[in-house]
């Protein structure tokens, strides 16, 4: 997997049920490397920080491959990398073979796959319709984000370099299709609850479908 783009947002304003909102879903390529905290990406913007960056969602990934999707599907869009509001835009992620838990060399970086990306309307907000969101859902090439084990640089055309797989099967596609199961497939929960890399408050919300 290798780094095609380096991606960072800006504020951006805009009503939502009558009241005027802001978020940094809006990201950009930019030509600088960027800088990856424990917590988030130095000099992006995050406005919502209950449901964005933390030690959990530090980090956003997403595939080069899933554009051409999008792209046939909103072709009017001005279509750059970071539409997804991904920090990193990754050649070669395949979620439905990239595990949970697994730890990446990336740059003078380690990283560690969390949890995949669930949509929320600031998505639609970007691409200017809702129906995204259902779309995105049924996709099911989400991105993944990462906790940052070591901090430090990423430029365009590193290489996440796998430097110890999860010992637990758990696919980040098979995750992301669990919480939105509403009948929890049994095999994909217990994997999930024995995963010590998924988030401590995912697994808690979940143990109420055993």
């Amino acid at each position: 997997m290798k780094i095609i783009s380096t991606n960072l947002g800006t504020t951006t304003t805009f009503l939502w049920n009558g009241k005027e909102e802001a978020t940094g879903i809006f990201k950009y390529p930019t030509e600088k490397p960027i800088y990856l905290g424990n917590n988030n990406v130095q000099n992006d913007i995050v406005i919502d920080r209950i449901h964005h960056a933390g030690e959990n969602k530090a980090c956003y990934l997403f595939s080069v491959e899933e554009y051409p999707y999008w792209k046939r599907l909103y072709p009017k869009l001005d279509w750059k990398w970071g539409m997804f509001g991904e920090n990193l835009t990754v050649e070669g992620l395949d979620e439905s073979q990239i595990r949970v838990g697994d730890i990446y060399r990336l740059g003078n970086t380690l990283v560690q796959v969390s949890q995949p990306r669930e949509p929320c309307y600031k998505l639609g907000i970007r691409f200017g319709n809702q129906k995204i969101i259902k779309q995105f859902v049924k996709r099911s090439f989400p991105g993944t984000y990462v906790r940052i084990l070591k901090e430090g640089w990423v430029s365009v055309g590193d290489q996440l370099i796998l430097e110890q797989q999860s010992e637990n099967t758990l696919s980040v596609q098979q995750f992301y299709r669990l919480l939105f199961q509403k009948e929890k497939e049994p095999v994909l929960l217990q994997l999930a609850l024995q995963n010590p890399a998924v988030p401590a408050y995912k697994r808690d919300r979940l143990r109420k479908f055993l």
